[in-house]
C-alpha cells in the first residue's frame, strides 16, 4: 500500500496487546487503532492469589495509556457490536471504524446455560469474582466448598480448567494457614473421570493424588444436572455446598452473531493455522476468540494467545504488501499450577509432556513471570 495501512485490533487482553507489540516490532508506521471498553489490562492469572490477600485489584489492573502512547496506538473506548463490508468496517458503540486489516482478540464467553448457575461464582470472569470469593471465605465459619469445571460438548478444548485446580489447592492452603481447614470440607467435581486431561495423563494422576493427600473429596464422571443455592446436583448424585466455584465451557462473543464470520461447532471463530478467519480477507483471530487446527489438548491460555499473536501479525503485514502468509504458531501448553506456597510445572508439546512436582521455586517463578509480563505495559 502506498500510504500507511490502518490496522484495527479488537480487545485489550493478552492476545490483543501481544498483537500490538508484534506489529510494532515489524512496522513502525502503520496506523493502529485498538477498540476496548477500557484502557486497562486485567491480569487474570494473578486473581488466584486474591482470596488469600497475596494480590489485590491494584496489583493486577494495569493502566494502558502509557503503553498506547509508546506504541503510537489510538485507543477507542467502545464495545464492539458487529462487522460490515467483509470485515473492513467494525461497528462499535462509538460509531463505525474502517480498516485495511483486522485482528479479533476479544476473548471468549462463558456459557451460562446450566440451571442454577447464578448460585455459583465463575472465577475467571474477572477480578470482581475473585474478590467475591475472598469476601465469602472471610465470612464463612465453616461448611462445604465445591469447586469444579466443565467443558463445551461441541468444542472440547474450549475450557479453562487449570485455574480451578489453583483455586482448589490455594484455598486448601489458605484455610490450613488460618487454622480453619478442619471446619471445612472441600469437594472437587467434574463430569470427566480424568479432569484436566489436556495437561496429560501423568498430570491428572498427580492432581488426583494431591487431592487425596489434602483430604479433598472428589465427585467425578457424572454429567451435571443443576446447581442450587446450597447444592450441586449431577446424574450420579448430589452433595451439599455452601460456596460453589464453577467454570463452565466457553463459546464466542455475542457480537459474533452480528457478523458473517465463520464459526466453529462451539461458536468460536473458525481459523486456519495462519490465524486467518476462514472466508474473510485480512481478518485474523488470536486467543480465546478462535478455534484453531491442532491437537485436542491445545490450551486456552495467555501463552498460546501470545504465540498466535506473533503469527497473526506477521501474516497480516505480509498480506498488506501481497506477500506469502506462511507464519504458523507453535502449539505449547506451559503452566505452573500454583498452591499458594508451591507450584507444579506442566509443559506439553506434540513431542513431550513434562511434569515437575510441587516446589517452592515454581511458586516464586510464577510471581516473577507476572512482574516481568506486566512491566511490558507499565
Amino acid at each position: 500500500m502506498a500510504t500507511s495501512p490502518h490496522i484495527t485490533v479488537l480487545g485489550a487482553g493478552f492476545g490483543a496487546l501481544s498483537t500490538v507489540r508484534a506489529l510494532r516490532q515489524r512496522d513502525r508506521s502503520a496506523h493502529i487503532t485498538l477498540v476496548a471498553p477500557r484502557a486497562e489490562l486485567h491480569y487474570l492469572p494473578g486473581s488466584i492469589w486474591i482470596p488469600s490477600g497475596l494480590r489485590t485489584r491494584a496489583d493486577l489492573v494495569v493502566p494502558l495509556a502509557p503503553f498506547f502512547q509508546r506504541m503510537n496506538v489510538q485507543h477507542v473506548a467502545a464495545e464492539v457490536t458487529g462487522l460490515d463490508e467483509g470485515g473492513r468496517m467494525v461497528l462499535t458503540s462509538a460509531g463505525p471504524i474502517t480498516n485495511d486489516a483486522l485482528v479479533i482478540a476479544t476473548g471468549g464467553r462463558f456459557i451460562k446455560k446450566m440451571p442454577g448457575i447464578e448460585h455459583a461464582i465463575t472465577p475467571c470472569e474477572g477480578i470482581a469474582a475473585a474478590e467475591k470469593i475472598r469476601d465469602q471465605l472471610r465470612a464463612m465459619q465453616g461448611g462445604t466448598i465445591a469447586i469444579g469445571f466443565a467443558g463445551h460438548p461441541q468444542e472440547p478444548n474450549a475450557v479453562r480448567g487449570g485455574p480451578m485446580f489453583e483455586f482448589l489447592f490455594g484455598i486448601d492452603t489458605q484455610l490450613r494457614r488460618e487454622g480453619r481447614r478442619n471446619q471445612f470440607e472441600l469437594v472437587f467435581f467434574n463430569p470427566s473421570t480424568e479432569p484436566g486431561n489436556r495437561l496429560g495423563l501423568k498430570t491428572v494422576r498427580h492432581l488426583l493424588a494431591e487431592m487425596a493427600r489434602r483430604d479433598i473429596t472428589t465427585h467425578l464422571g457424572h454429567k451435571m444436572v443443576r446447581l442450587e443455592a446450597n447444592k450441586v446436583v449431577t446424574e450420579g448424585g448430589e452433595f451439599a455446598a455452601d460456596l460453589i466455584l464453577f467454570m463452565p465451557g466457553m463459546t464466542g462473543n455475542t457480537w459474533f452473531d452480528n457478523t458473517a464470520l465463520a464459526r466453529s461447532p462451539g461458536g468460536l471463530l473458525q481459523a486456519d493455522a495462519q490465524c486467518r478467519v476462514s472466508g474473510h480477507e485480512r481478518v485474523y483471530v488470536v486467543g480465546d476468540s478462535g478455534s484453531f487446527p491442532g491437537p485436542d489438548w491445545m490450551p486456552k491460555q495467555a501463552h498460546m494467545a501470545d504465540l498466535q499473536a506473533r503469527a497473526a501479525a506477521q501474516n497480516l503485514l505480509a498480506s498488506l504488501v501481497g506477500g506469502v502468509q506462511e507464519a504458523t504458531f507453535k502449539v505449547e501448553l506451559m503452566c505452573i499450577i500454583d498452591a499458594l506456597d508451591t507450584g507444579t510445572l506442566v509443559w506439553r508439546t506434540p513431542q513431550r509432556n513434562v511434569l515437575l512436582p510441587p516446589l517452592r521455586i515454581f511458586h516464586w517463578l510464577k510471581g516473577r513471570f507476572e512482574k516481568r509480563y506486566l512491566d511490558q505495559y507499565r
